[in-house]
């Protein structure tokens, strides 16, 4: 089935999916685990361990009482060597617990596979699994597994598109796990009591269609979506008026229109544990760019260094100018290489002097193709302008929190102006009045 609802604006990019063939290696267990108590969006977790305990694979090491937010759990098993703040990329300082480790990666004794019979159940074995939104942007899965009171959820949609360059992930866990995949998409369904699913996948991806295809063919009730191949087809609401047709409005949730969204290493996730009952404790990671020896799929343990990730990859055939946590429209560059593994890092690029330049700003010609390219509808070179001056009235009026930082714009501008990050500050901005009273 070939989609027939195509988003506005949005760019083609470059695929260089080069790993795609790469099945997934493991790692081993590194010495030492830096594990940050934010891996989310929402509320951090408070440690629930201090300097000198001892912790086993699975075990909280990190929780909160806040609905927004999901416990952090120990990858290894070890002695806790250090708990306090790191500085992340972005100058964010979130507190961490290192654990130097013992190498046997024994098992909390309370790990088992989780016990539910009702929506309520499901929602808190959810919570308790620390599943997190595994595309990238870390949303706490039970929240987004609970629509509020009052709206019915009919469509179920996962998102496979993959659209960012160079990233593999959910292609990989399609082509390696696509039974899990089913089986997750199943369990949702049955406890959820949804009738309709939806997998969005790029057409650039004939093999994960045909896989996926395969598979969804023992339930008529799912069904393989081929997307057209634009950027950024993943991103929720372009997925969603791309499968569905249906507009989640500014200010909207994809609940308001009757959906879930969810990443397809997600739902394969939900399977793994309500079989073994391991919470998330590890990832699969695209190791790519120029400068990488060996550019591979790799599962790592959460808190593992990235130098270690690099390493195990063969390191760097070239000095690598950039690192990036993420794909090169939306990744986040990083500015030491001692950077742990996140829950929701998919990739981990290196790019060398010549790949990582960054082209002289020139003046802005109005040519309006960032404007053409905003997928939100949005003026681009207006919040660049008031994000700069720091009009906090005009970038509310001109609707800055609904900038969904996918990078198209930045990305056709001639004049190579660096408008999501101008952008990001304006978001900023607009928080830091809100918080002050202001407008």
């Amino acid at each position: 089935m070939f989609v027939k609802n195509f988003f506005r604006g949005g760019t083609t990019v470059p695929h260089s999916k080069n790993t795609a063939g790469c099945e997934t290696v493991k790692m081993g267990v590194p010495e030492k685990v830096t594990i940050p108590m934010l891996q989310h969006i929402g509320a951090p977790c408070e440690p629930c361990v201090k300097k000198g305990d001892t912790v086993r694979v699975g075990q909280i090491i990190g929780n909160s009482n806040k609905y927004i937010s999901s416990p952090i759990h120990s990858s290894v098993s070890g002695t806790v060597t250090d708990v306090a703040p790191m500085l992340y990329a972005g100058g964010v300082y979130v507190t961490s617990v290192e654990i130097k480790t013992d190498g046997n990666q024994e098992v909390y004794e309370g790990i088992k596979p989780p016990n539910f019979s009702n929506s309520n159940e499901f929602i808190s074995v959810i919570r308790e699994s620390g599943l997190v939104g595994l595309g990238g942007a870390g949303f706490p899965a039970h929240v987004k597994l609970s629509p509020p009171p009052g709206i019915k959820i009919d469509t179920l949609i996962i998102n496979a598109a993959e659209c960012e360059p160079y990233i593999t992930s959910d292609y990989r866990e399609i082509i390696e796990n696509s039974w899990n995949v089913i089986s997750g998409i199943n369990i949702i369904m049955e406890v959820l009591e949804i009738d309709n699913v939806l997998i969005g996948i790029e057409d650039n991806k004939p093999e994960a269609i045909k896989e996926m295809t395969r598979v969804a063919a023992t339930n008529d009730k799912i069904n393989v979506i081929k997307l057209k191949s634009r950027y950024p087809q993943g991103a929720e609401k372009m997925l969603i008026y791309a499968t569905t047709g249906r507009k989640v409005p500014p200010g909207k949730l994809p609940a308001d229109v009757g959906v879930i969204v969810m990443n397809v290493n997600s739902v394969s996730f939900i399977s793994e544990y309500t079989k073994t009952g391991m919470p998330l404790i590890k990832k699969r990671v695209t190791v790519d760019g120029p400068s990488v020896k060996r550019p591979s799929n790799v599962e790592a343990l959460i808190g593992t260094p990235v130098s270690e990730v690099f390493n195990f990859c063969g390191g760097f055939g070239i000095v690598p100018k950039k690192i990036l946590m993420g794909g090169p429209m939306m990744g986040i560059a990083q500015f030491t290489l001692n950077t742990p593994v996140l829950k929701h890092t998919n990739a981990l690029l290196a790019f060398d002097e010549t790949s990582a330049v960054l082209p002289q700003e020139q003046a802005c010609i109005r040519c309006g193709r960032c404007v053409k390219a905003c997928p939100m509808n949005l003026l681009p070179l207006y919040l660049n302008n008031n994000s700069l001056k720091e009009e906090i009235e005009e970038l509310n009026k001109y609707h800055v929190m609904d900038c969904i930082e996918c990078g198209s714009c930045s990305y056709v501008c001639p004049a190579k102006i660096n408008l999501v990050q101008s952008i990001r500050l304006g978001k900023a901005q607009v928080k830091q009045a809100a918080a002050k009273g202001g407008k």
